[in-house]
C-alpha cells in the first residue's frame, strides 16, 4: 500500500456478482426470456436472452484472477501469444470474502487507505446489450438486479460503499421507477451504458427529449451519472469490417483494438450536442473505466462546430464539457495533458480493484501522477470523488 497523507477515494471499484444476482428478484414469468443458468458438458454457463452469453469467460467467477495480474501487459511491458497465459494463478473466490461481502469490503478498504469508494458491476455492464432484443427482459433483469444490489451491499452502506445501481433508459417509466427506488435507498451515482439507447421505437440518443422526464428527476435530486465501460452494443462497426460481433472479454483482436471508434465519446457528443445540460444545468457526469484518450479529439471536434456554427449550441460546448463532465482516466494515459483540458478539478482516480487489468494496490495510482502539485494529489485521488457523493443541489 502507498502511503498518502489522506485517505483516498477510489472511483472505479468492483464486486463479483453472486450467482444469483439477476435470479433471485426475478420476475418468474421473465427467468426463461431473461437470465439463468445451466450446465453445459459439465459446466455452469451464463444463458442470456436464451443463448450462451460469454461477456465474462468465467461468469461464475470461481476461481478468479489475481487482483492487478494484467498490469504490465497493459501498460505495454510484455506481450502474451495467449492472454490466459498473463492471468497467472487462480483462486477460489471463497478466499475472498471481500469481493461478495460488504463488512469485508470495509474491512479491505482501511488495510487499502481508503475512505471509500464507487462499486460498479463486474458482469452486470454486459447484460443490457445482450438482452437489447428483447426489452420487458432486459427491464425485468435489471429490476431484479436492483434489488439484489441493495440486498448484499446496499447504496450508501456506512457512507463508504456507494454501489450504483444500473439503470437502462429503453422505457423512460420504468427507469424513473427504478431511479425513484434508488433514490429511495440513498443511493449517491447510477449507472447507464454509453451508447444510443434501443426502445420500442428503434434507436435514440439518450439526450432525446422523449427521455426528458427522467433526467428532470436526475437533475432535481442531484445524483451523479456514471457511465461505465462494458459492452455498448458497439459490434456493428465490426461486422462492417467483417470480424466477430460477439462480445468476449480479453479475447485479442489486433483490428478490433486499432479502429477508431469510441463509444464514450459518441455518447458524451451525444449529451453536449443534444443539449441536455442547456436542459438541465444541475446534471453531473462522470466516464469511469473510458480512459482519457478520447476527450481531446472530442473537445477539438467541439471547438471547431462552436466555430462554424455557434447558432447551433445555445452555450459553448467546450464549456459544456467542462462544467458537467468528470474523466477518470487510465493510469497509462497523459494525465498532464487531461489537466490542461478539463482542469484539475474533473480529473478522478480510480483503480479498477479487483479486475485483473486494474491496480492491485489502488492507491499505487499516484505514482503515475508525475508532475503534480500535492493540493492536485490530493483532489485527484480524494477531493474530487468525494465531492461527487454529496447531491448538487
Amino acid at each position: 500500500m502507498t502511503n498518502l497523507n489522506f485517505n483516498a477515494f477510489d472511483c472505479d471499484h468492483h464486486y463479483y456478482e453472486a450467482e444469483d444476482a439477476f435470479t433471485r428478484h426475478m420476475d418468474p414469468s421473465m427467468g426463461k426470456r431473461a437470465i439463468q443458468w445451466a450446465t453445459i458438458n459439465g459446466k455452469k454457463r451464463l444463458i442470456v436472452g436464451g443463448k450462451v452469453n460469454r461477456f465474462i469467460p468465467n461468469p461464475t467467477f470461481d476461481p478468479i484472477a489475481q487482483p492487478g495480474c494484467l498490469d504490465a501487459y497493459f501498460r505495454g511491458k510484455v506481450s502474451v501469444s495467449d492472454i490466459r497465459d498473463a492471468f497467472g494463478d487462480l483462486e477460489p473466490i471463497i478466499n475472498r470474502p471481500e469481493y461478495r461481502n460488504k463488512d469485508a469490503k470495509i474491512d479491505q478498504l482501511d488495510e487499502q487507505g481508503l475512505e471509500g469508494c464507487f462499486l460498479f458491476p463486474t458482469l452486470g455492464v454486459g447484460m443490457e446489450s445482450a438482452l437489447a432484443h428483447d426489452l420487458p427482459a432486459l427491464q425485468a433483469a435489471f429490476t431484479a438486479f436492483n434489488k439484489w444490489l441493495a440486498d448484499d451491499w446496499g447504496f450508501s452502506y456506512k457512507e463508504r460503499l456507494f454501489a450504483a445501481p444500473y439503470i437502462t433508459l429503453s422505457d423512460v417509466e420504468h427507469a424513473i421507477k427504478e431511479l425513484e427506488f434508488a433514490l429511495d435507498k440513498d443511493a449517491r451515482i447510477i449507472n447507464l451504458r454509453a451508447s444510443a439507447v434501443t426502445t420500442r421505437d428503434g434507436q435514440r440518443s439518450p439526450a432525446d427529449k422523449s427521455f426528458d422526464p427522467f433526467w428532470e428527476r436526475v437533475n432535481e435530486s442531484g445524483i451523479t451519472v456514471a457511465f461505465h465501460a462494458g459492452d455498448a452494443a458497439y459490434d456493428f462497426l465490426f461486422a462492417h469490417w467483417g470480424l466477430s460481433t460477439e462480445f468476449e472479454a480479453f479475447k485479442y483482436d489486433p483490428l478490433k483494438r486499432l479502429l477508431s471508434y469510441s463509444n464514450i465519446a459518441d455518447t458524451v457528443a451525444a449529451l453536449i450536442g443534444g443539449g441536455l445540460f442547456d436542459r438541465f444545468p444541475n446534471i453531473r457526469v462522470c466516464t469511469i473505466e473510458n480512459g482519457s484518450e478520447w476527450v481531446s479529439g472530442l473537445l477539438r471536434r467541439l471547438e471547431k462546430a462552436f466555430k462554424q456554427a455557434s447558432y447551433a449550441f445555445p452555450q459553448d460546448p467546450v464549456a459544456a464539457f467542462c462544467n458537467h463532465i468528470w474523466v477518470a482516466p487510465y493510469y497509462e494515459d497523459d494525465l498532464l495533458e487531461l489537466r490542461d483540458l478539463v482542469g484539475i478539478d474533473h480529473i478522478l482516480f480510480g483503480s479498477d480493484f479487483p479486475h485483473a487489468e486494474g491496480l492491485a494496490n489502488p492507491t499505487e495510482f499516484v505514482h503515475d501522477l508525475h508532475g503534480f502539485t500535492e493540493e492536485e494529489i490530493q483532489k485527484i485521488m480524494q477531493l474530487n470523488g468525494k465531492e461527487l457523493i454529496v447531491p448538487n443541489t
